[in-house]
């Protein structure tokens, strides 16, 4: 293994990467050569996280690009996992993925591109960063994080209340005393409730170049980004997650995503059964090779 750590700094505090150069592909591979590849993927994490991931999934992807010829780097941004400094949320992460980037490049200077896969609200941090940096040429995106109350409330009926609807277990469970009517039909009128509550219009004015405006929802702000950003964009989703749920809803429903998922430069893969962190093998493996497959697909290798 040539994998090695990468410390970098960023106002003071220290940061660890791990850097997994390009490794020769196996013979059945369709990848290029070790070294012909200037383009290089930086895992941003969803919190609160650090760089190897749940099920180790984010470490198990750097090994299986990087043996596909695609170089990776996996780190902690300031207050996660063996970096110092403060936590913070997604959207105070900026200084931290520039600061990746460069080391990134510092250490592989043939890299010129450079490729951003993020899962939850890796992803959302991606969508607020990657239109900044010229660098970036595209976005790999899995169940993007687009929390509101009345976006979470409409994903929870469509995922978990009509599926007890026609659930064998839930009238089984009814009819013996096993469930209290009552209190699923106060849990019930309360997220309709939420959903049919009154929030405000969404924008549909197309963001300007200066950036995205902190004070719209962030459903509309990643919007923006999305808009902004010029590269290509890779978006999984799992079937079986809330996230996800509330990410398909509030593209299809929001004027401000309309038209979005349909551009030509999206590319967009479902796992049905899959839950939000893909904790198994087969999921896992499958995000990998779509990830694989969708780099060399538009990259220089």
């Amino acid at each position: 293994m040539t994998e090695r750590a990468v410390i970098f700094q960023v106002a003071g505090e220290q940061l660890l990467g791990i850097l997994h150069p390009a490794q020769r592909p196996p013979l059945d591979s369709v990848a290029a050569e070790p070294g012909s590849s200037q383009c290089g993927v930086v895992i941003v994490v969803g919190g609160p996280q650090y760089r190897v991931g749940s099920h180790r999934q984010f470490l198990l992807l750097a090994r299986y690009l990087a043996a596909h010829g695609i170089p990776v780097l996996r780190f902690d941004y300031r207050g996660m996992g063996d970096a110092t400094g403060a936590m913070r949320d997604f959207e105070a992460v900026d200084a931290d993925i520039t600061a990746a980037i460069d080391a990134f490049q510092s250490e592989l200077p043939e890299l010129q591109d450079i490729i951003i896969w993020g899962l939850c609200d890796g992803a959302s941090a991606a969508l607020g960063y990657a239109y900044r940096d010229p660098r970036v040429i595209g976005l790999v995106l899995l169940n993007p994080w687009m929390r509101t109350e009345q976006g979470l409330a409409k994903a929870y009926l469509r995922q978990y209340y009509l599926r007890r609807l026609v659930s064998l277990d839930f009238w089984s469970g009814l009819i013996r005393g096993r469930l209290n009517p009552l209190a699923s039909a106060r849990s019930l009128l309360g997220m309709v409730g939420k959903v049919l509550r009154h929030s405000p219009a969404a924008s549909t004015a197309t963001p300007t170049q200066q950036g995205i405006d902190l004070n719209q929802p962030l459903p509309e702000r990643m919007a923006a980004g999305w808009r902004l950003f010029q590269g290509s964009l890779l978006l999984i989703l799992s079937g079986d997650d809330l996230t996800a749920a509330e990410f398909r809803d509030t593209a299809r429903q929001s004027p401000a995503w309309r038209g979005l998922l349909e551009q030509s430069r999206v590319c967009i893969r479902e796992l049905p059964e899959a839950n939000h962190t893909f904790s198994k093998r087969e999921w896992r493996d499958q995000v990998a090779q779509w990830t694989v497959e969708w780099v060399h697909a538009f990259s220089p290798f």
